[in-house]
């Protein structure tokens, strides 16, 4: 009976020891590979890579500690992970969103890339090939000597970014694209759920989205009609205008501008004219100048616009009487900038140009 009682507690020490060792590996102290984060947006996707960054400190790193053709965890410590927001292209080859393992199998001249379910591992050992969502291969090339293992996002562009793990004098890196219109699409239907399905604003800026990507017109025409149905407004009757334009329905387009210029306000009906000038559609511009004279006779946008007009004809006396009274209708901020115009008009320098 004694001899049992011994043994318990001998076996109790032994566990309590264990167990006290396995507390203190947990505790919150520096790690010789200190923990990184970085992410970059593509469109509207969030790449995001979590790794430890260990250090080359004097070793032979390719083919020494870090083997070829051997799953290496791609940093140290817990495996690396990469997270994307949405669905994505790696070299071309579909990936749904989530978080994955990030792993590699290194070679000399080709590097297997491997995204993995696993992605709460410690390094590599448990890795198991059958959890292999998506493997590509890459080729590596020469880089800066990095003594702390560091990934970067590289050769960035409006759809695709490079991620790059560089070490040593190493670079690996994988190319990551984003159909960037069907996923802002796909957010949109998710957003249009919520409140902001009551504001015109929110469409408005939805159509602008495709208006100024040049992608799915017709998909951005729906949301500035529905935009225009929440309230109709020069904003959005000008989007709808804009986008039929770029469809080729000017007949459509021009009916469009006309109602929203109906419903401009001075400095709208200036900034749209401006804008024509700078198309090269003076005559129109001038046309829409001289309509703000009967409509908002004493605004400050009017007489700047006026001032434009009579440069137009090459009466800079009258062009620089304009802009003095477009001066003192102009609250104090504004007036410096006009000013720097009138120094312009009384060097006899066109102000359309």
């Amino acid at each position: 009976m004694y001899e049992r009682r011994s043994l318990l507690l001998a076996v109790s020490l032994v566990l309590l020891t264990g167990i006290c060792y396995a507390q203190s590996a947990l505790l919150d102290l520096p790690r010789k590979s200190q923990n990184a984060e970085v992410s970059q947006t593509i469109g509207i996707t969030n790449v995001t890579v979590k790794y430890s960054r260990p250090l080359v400190n004097d070793r032979k790193v390719w083919g020494g500690l870090v083997p070829y053709g051997e799953v290496w965890r791609t940093g140290a410590n817990e495996n690396t992970t990469i997270t994307f927001s949405t669905p994505v292209n790696i070299e071309g080859k579909p990936l749904e969103q989530g978080t994955y393992g990030l792993f590699m199998i290194p070679a000399e001249n080709d590097w297997t890339v491997i995204f993995s379910k696993t992605n709460t591992a410690w390094g590599a050992f448990t890795y198991k090939q059958d959890e292999d969502v998506l493997r590509v291969t890459v080729k590596p090339t020469a880089s800066d000597f990095h003594n702390a293992l560091v990934y970067d996002f590289d050769q960035l562009t409006p759809d695709s970014a490079l991620v790059t793990l560089r070490w040593d004098k190493l670079g690996v890196p994988f190319k990551v694209s984003v159909n960037v219109p069907q996923t802002v699409e796909a957010s949109l239907q998710k957003q249009f759920r919520g409140l902001v399905q009551y504001t015109w604003q929110s469409y408005d800026d939805a159509a602008n989205y495709f208006l100024d990507a040049k992608v799915d017109l017709p998909q951005g025409l729906k949301y500035a009609d529905q935009s225009i149905q929440q309230e109709e407004r020069y904003d959005n009757l000008m989007t709808k205008s804009k986008i039929l334009a770029a469809m080729g329905k000017a007949e459509e387009a021009q009916k469009y501008s006309a109602m929203a210029l109906a419903k401009a306000d001075a400095p709208q009906s200036y900034q749209y004219a401006r804008q024509l000038q700078r198309e090269h559609k003076q005559d129109e511009a001038f046309a829409i100048y001289r309509a703000m004279a009967n409509k908002y006779p004493t605004n400050m946008f009017t007489y700047a616009g006026l001032a434009r007009v009579a440069v137009g004809s090459g009466n800079y006396d009258e062009a620089l009487k304009q802009m003095k009274l477009c001066q003192g209708a102009a609250p104090d901020n504004a007036k410096s900038q006009i000013q720097t115009l009138i120094n312009r008009l009384e060097k006899r320098e066109n102000i359309n140009q």
